[in-house]
């Protein structure tokens, strides 16, 4: 099993560099970041977790400026969006940035991706919140091309663009894996028409074991290999984790790190390598 960790890096908490190479020495896998570019003042769309939106939404730094500066410091440690709000980007400057941070790391990318939930941060973007899953699932197409083609072109319902030239190519082939954090009755499809794998939050969900069978007998069908599954936001507590690792297709565990000072992001680690030391 693999073991990650999660944390909106801002620009008040420890320095997301130190955080990565503590993970890295710690034996962890991965570290995965967020992403919101704003927090609109004027909000009417809830907090899903309830109660007012935590200060880390509206401080967080850029996903891949973030990692970038992992990158740099750390030799093994895979580096993921946790989750990249696509439809809020330029598909062309994502696929570069994307492909030039995986170059620049050796072929480390984790490309998590997902619907957002935050109607008037996508509006402020130009996407209908509605048409969110469409513009996302053509965006990622869009990278695919880029990422594989010499010369790319797409045209979709939302996105057209002819012939062009984008290097770097991602050193992950054909691409870094796509992530699909998705949930309800359309994840499936989702996941089956573009992803290589699932982000599905762990805490609360007593049907994963059902979901991921269904999802990989769909695969099967579908004439394709199983996907892998990441579990968001797994518990610390080891009577409550182990059950999670023997689910068959769980290839990786997050856990949640506060966006705190040093300190306390590096007490919190080193209990939860004793977690890790108690389910292996």
């Amino acid at each position: 099993m693999k073991f990650g960790a999660y944390i909106f890096p801002t620009d008040y908490s420890a320095p997301v560099d130190r955080v990565g190479q503590a993970l890295e020495e710690r034996g962890f896998e991965s570290i995965f970041v967020p992403e919101h570019t704003h927090i609109p003042a004027n909000r009417e769309t809830p907090y899903p977790g309830g109660g007012e939106l935590p200060k880390q939404y509206s401080h967080t730094l850029d996903p891949f400026v973030a990692l970038g500066a992992v990158a740099g410091v750390t030799k093994q440690l895979m580096l993921g969006t946790g989750i990249s709000l696509v439809m809020e980007r330029d598909p062309i400057i994502l696929a570069k940035s994307v492909a030039s941070l995986d170059h620049i790391s050796g072929g480390r990318v984790l490309f998590g991706v997902g619907g957002g939930w935050n109607k008037e941060e996508m509006r402020n973007h130009g996407t209908d919140p509605k048409l969110r899953w469409k513009v996302l699932r053509e965006r990622v197409e869009a990278m695919q091309a880029i990422w594989t083609q010499e010369e790319a072109s797409y045209h979709g319902e939302t996105l057209h663009f002819e012939k062009i030239w984008s290097w770097p190519k991602p050193v992950q082939q054909p691409h870094p894996p796509i992530i699909l954090g998705s949930e309800g009755g359309r994840a499936f499809d989702r996941l089956l028409n573009y992803a290589d794998g699932w982000i599905p939050f762990a805490r609360g969900n007593e049907k994963l074991p059902e979901q991921i069978r269904e999802l990989n007998e769909r695969a099967a069908q579908a004439g394709r290999k199983p996907l892998t599954v990441t579990l968001f936001n797994v518990p610390t507590d080891p009577a409550r984790l182990a059950p999670l690792l023997e689910i068959p297709g769980v290839e990786r565990c997050l856990f949640g790190l506060p966006p705190e000072n040093e300190s306390v992001i590096l007490s919190r680690l080193d209990k939860l390598v004793g977690t890790m030391q108690q389910v292996a």
